[in-house]
């Protein structure tokens, strides 16, 4: 073997040697060096504002009121501990705790983001946040989201859990097809379940319901409800149809108001009898 090839890989090999050597001693002196740092203080970081957790709550569950953690060598903390505790409260989704060289404990948290409320029929509260879990109320915040109630079965034990039933996960579907499009989170206030299981849009404008009965093909049936907004209810009103039935993705149907029928055959009733009146007194004059 050229000799020149074999001091080129000797070198190399010393080369690594030397490199690994040189982490080990550095990482041995950062470990020394930490063992000597204590806590100088914790940083808490809430990314998005603080909703249904603030500083003070995070504070509280990670013992910094009570002074425990500031002055404490940073080798006696434990950091996994302290990222559990965290994570254990139904409205952090994701929790990071490290520390850093000047002794600085930093903790970073994430919210659940709500999109739905529900009131089930056995009068539990609870929301159902953006992955599709259902969370407790906060005694802190109310989030302004969408609001489902009716004859919803879904149940809630106070703990993070997922969706159980059909109908709970249509409405999630549905909740989540709303907000992410600006027209119908406008639109729409509340979703309602009848006794048919069966999904209502309550819309802001207009005293008329919206039934869409399942969230299968949502794109296609409030397509078609904007169509029937835009060509139908401005020539006929808003006010004329008492449900607008769009379960049925190839079709529109509108129900009309009751009181508005009465209304019309009451208009039209007087009319004949002003007509029918109208011809008498002509006749008397006649006469």
């Amino acid at each position: 073997m050229n000799k020149k090839l074999i001091w080129k890989r000797l070198l190399i090999g010393c080369a690594w040697v030397i490199s690994l050597g040189g982490l080990v001693v550095l990482m041995s002196f950062i470990e020394t060096k930490k063992a000597g740092v204590k806590c100088t203080a914790v940083n808490v970081s809430i990314p998005g504002g603080q909703y249904f957790i603030d500083k003070q709550e995070v504070d509280h569950i990670i013992e910094v009121t009570s002074h425990s953690l500031v002055g404490r060598p940073i080798e006696n903390i434990n950091i996994q501990e302290l990222e559990d505790k965290l994570k254990a409260n139904p409205f952090i989704e994701f929790a990071k705790v490290y520390t850093e060289m000047d002794g600085v404990l930093r903790v970073e948290v994430s919210q659940r983001q709500p999109i739905l409320r529900v009131m089930n029929r056995y009068d539990m509260d609870f929301y159902v946040d953006q992955h599709g879990l259902k969370i407790p109320l906060s005694l802190n915040f109310t989030a302004r989201v969408l609001v489902a109630n009716g004859f919803i079965d879904e149940l809630f034990t106070n703990r993070v859990d997922s969706l159980h039933t059909r109908l709970a996960k249509d409405l999630f579907k549905a909740a989540d097809y709303i907000r992410r499009d600006s027209l119908w989170d406008a639109q729409i206030a509340q979703m309602y379940v009848n006794n048919d299981r069966e999904i209502e849009l309550i819309p802001r404008v207009g005293n008329q319901r919206i039934l869409i009965g399942n969230a299968d093909s949502l794109n296609v049936k409030l397509n078609n409800l904007q169509a029937f907004y835009k060509q139908v209810l401005p020539k006929v009103g808003w006010d004329t149809y008492k449900m607008i039935n769009v379960k049925y993705t190839n079709q529109v149907i509108g129900i009309k108001n009751e009181n508005i029928k009465a209304d019309s055959i009451k208009a039209a009733k007087a009319a004949k009898e002003d007509s029918l009146r109208t011809k008498r007194d002509s006749s008397q004059i006649k006469l």
